[in-house]
């Protein structure tokens, strides 16, 4: 019973093509190959995985820091456009001392004016800051009000006024006088 039947013909001849005591053996290590390929082709899966899934994590930080910064840039140039409207600057004119120029006029290249000036409207010493009042009005004026007062080197009363804070200004075909600023 231990023996194999016979072969004949064709299945004779391809049994004759393989050894029969080493087909065991050459299985082994095929198996053990295709058992490390498919274990590595795991193991690469699974790094291959974490790395993206790290860079996922990274791209989803980024994409928030790049909002948390455009928010931020858009207030920014909230305040940007606020300070810069029309009505803020004149404002901040006003504090200032500043008031709008007259007519301007203009010097041709051969010396002669075109146009003809006019002044700047004159300010009264309670329209002033408090920085350009003369100390006389400035120092009433503080007692009065709540907003803090900032110190500055006020002139004696003797000193000259400048054109600006004055709103004086020379003729028109005349250059004005240099001012000494307060204080010096």
């Amino acid at each position: 019973m231990s023996r194999k039947p016979e072969l004949k013909g064709r299945a004779a001849r391809l049994a004759r093509l393989f050894p029969a005591g080493r087909a065991r053996a050459a299985r082994t290590p095929f198996v053990l190959l295709v058992v490390l390929l498919l274990g590595g082709g795991l193991i690469g899966l699974l790094v291959l995985n974490s790395a993206l899934s790290e860079g996922s994590f990274r791209l989803d930080d980024l994409k928030t820091d790049t909002k948390n910064l455009t928010d931020e840039e858009q207030a920014l140039q909230r305040d940007v456009d606020s300070y810069s409207a029309p009505d803020a600057l004149q404002r901040r004119a006003r504090e200032l001392g500043m008031v709008p120029g007259g007519d301007p006029a203009f010097l041709n290249r051969d010396g002669t004016v075109k146009g003809v000036p006019s002044a700047a409207p004159r300010q009264s010493s309670a329209e002033l800051p408090l920085a350009l009042r003369p100390p006389e009005v400035a120092a009433s004026a503080s007692v009065s009000s709540s907003a803090p007062v900032t110190a500055t080197a006020s002139a004696s009363p003797s000193a000259p006024v400048t054109a600006a804070a004055s709103g004086a200004t020379a003729g028109p075909s005349t250059t004005p006088a240099p001012t000494t600023p307060p204080g010096r």
